[in-house]
């Protein structure tokens, strides 16, 4: 059997260290086993998958040195890699699973769906589908599907007993069947849920080992289930460990840069960023702290993954980055790296428009543009203040303003504009005051080029990373005063 090994993005946001963090014991694993290891991107979500993200993904990834066998961009036998392009596939085998009495389609408004939700939460019940729709007669059914009444496709799962599997790392695992949800396999429009397509795909596309992240266990079972309705052969399950932030909570962007963008952007070595997540968990056999891809592929054995919940720490991250910059750069190839990093034509290209209207020398260039090749500005709190909005005010309007700009995909002027102007009207507040903190949050002063202009220029990461660093700058936000400004910002639209 040839060992194959997959990673399955889902285009819908940044390219997530946790993504390259998978991707990387992915690929080691079929490398270390002579295998073969591929991506798919999983596009089922229509509403939110864009091909900007996608191509964000593969760019970030191929940037880090990780190379798949086959793909969307570099094709296979096993194709398309795109689910949004193998929909036909999802529906027979949907179809194959009514056939045989697996699944039952399910025809509950999301009225009754959240009312149920909110009656067992009162009630303190497990949540979840309560087989409303299991004894509808066939029928019925054959009425309600020929008079084009919308519904979705549920999976059978069984009340009683527990489904018990191995894992490589974890050894046997139980979970009672009755903590499992009667899951949905195939939206109203047609489209399957993750938990459908990946079974089918994984199958077709000869996955033999399935290793992915620890917040996949719990949905084992029904994919587990899946397998044995179709009658096939189960893969080898491997659940690796979330990584953490320091303070051991699941990695998340309120604490911890997750974007390898980035990273990208802060001038971190690619090098060094794979290097590191290799370090997620795993160590070399003579336990050295700083090695290369290659040298990881050579001795790589995932059963020297640790269970103990790696720690993502952006300090130990750079201390290795300036290791690597340090021993592995001579002076000519760190200007190359500079050179390409943020000193190349394009960049200055860029910004060059906006910074000629106020030169009067070339010495003018370092001043104007320091900014844009900035990690996270040395700002304070006073010039947060200083900028003019109400104390009580400031951290809201940072706040809506990140949470606003988290939900732009086209990262563009004009959209980053209509984004910003829509908070700052919905608040109330005039759009020259309600900008003014936001040209410290961005650039570290208020004499700098349009903020929307230098948000475009610095990229959604970084914008919105500098956002994000002004409220800690500010003394952050605690869980309590959190949950308030959310329910604020929802009440504004």
């Amino acid at each position: 059997m040839t060992v194959r090994t997959r990673i399955a993005p889902s285009p819908t946001g940044d390219p997530h260290v946790g993504t390259a963090y998978v991707a990387l014991f992915n690929m080691a694993f079929a490398h270390s086993q002579g295998g073969e290891f591929l991506l798919r991107i999983e596009d089922t979500d229509q509403a939110r998958s864009t091909p900007e993200s996608e191509k964000a993904i593969l760019d970030a990834l191929h940037w880090l040195g990780l190379e798949w066998d086959e793909g969307p961009d570099n094709g296979g036998p096993k194709g398309p890699y795109r689910q949004s392009e193998r929909s036909d596939i999802y529906r027979a085998h949907a179809d194959q699973l009514l056939d045989s009495g697996h699944a039952f389609r399910c025809f509950c408004s999301s009225e009754r769906l959240d009312e149920l939700r909110l009656k067992q939460m009162e009630e303190k019940q497990p949540v979840g589908y309560d087989g409303h729709c299991q004894s509808l007669s066939k029928d019925e059914v054959a009425t309600r599907v020929a008079d084009k009444e919308s519904h979705v496709v549920r999976m059978q799962v069984p009340r009683e007993g527990q489904c018990t599997f191995n894992d490589m790392l974890r050894g046997e695992i139980s979970i009672d069947w009755s903590q499992v949800d009667l899951q949905v396999l195939l939206k109203a429009d047609g489209m399957p849920t993750y938990h459908l397509a990946n079974v089918v795909d994984d199958h077709l596309m000869e996955i033999s080992h399935v290793i992915r992240g620890e917040e996949w266990i719990n949905s084992a079972p029904k994919h587990i289930l899946l397998y044995q309705y179709f009658g096939w052969e189960l893969p080898v399950f491997c659940h690796l460990p979330l990584l953490r932030n320091v303070d051991k909570s699941k990695l998340s962007k309120r604490k911890n840069p997750t974007s390898i963008l980035f990273y990208q952007r802060m001038g971190y070595l690619p090098e060094a960023l794979l290097n590191y997540l290799g370090r997620m968990g795993w160590s070399m056999p003579d336990e050295r702290e700083k090695f290369t891809l290659a040298e990881m592929l050579e001795v790589f054995d995932i059963q020297r993954v640790s269970l103990g919940g790696p720690v993502f720490d952006v300090e130990k991250l750079s201390w290795l980055n300036g290791m690597w910059i340090r021993e592995e750069l001579s002076d000519e190839q760190l200007a190359d790296r500079l050179q390409d990093w943020a000193l190349n034509r394009d960049a200055l290209m860029a910004f060059i428009p906006f910074a000629k209207q106020r030169m009067e020398t070339l010495s003018d260039i370092a001043p104007l543009g320091s900014y844009l090749v900035s990690g996270m500005l040395p700002i304070t709190a006073d010039q947060l203040i200083s900028a003019g909005i109400e104390e009580d005010l400031l951290m809201e309007v940072l706040q809506f303003s990140l949470w606003r700009l988290e939900a732009v995909q086209n990262w563009q002027r004009d959209s980053i504009f209509e984004a910003l102007k829509r908070v700052a009207d919905a608040m109330g507040i005039k759009l020259k005051p309600f900008l003014a903190p936001l040209f410290i949050a961005i650039a570290g002063n208020s004499a700098s080029i349009s903020v929307m202009d230098s948000m475009n220029l610095l990229g959604a990461d970084m914008s919105r990373a500098r956002l994000r660093h002004a409220i800690d700058v500010l003394g952050g936000i605690g869980k309590k005063k959190l949950k308030k400004m959310e329910k604020a910002y929802q009440a504004i639209g």
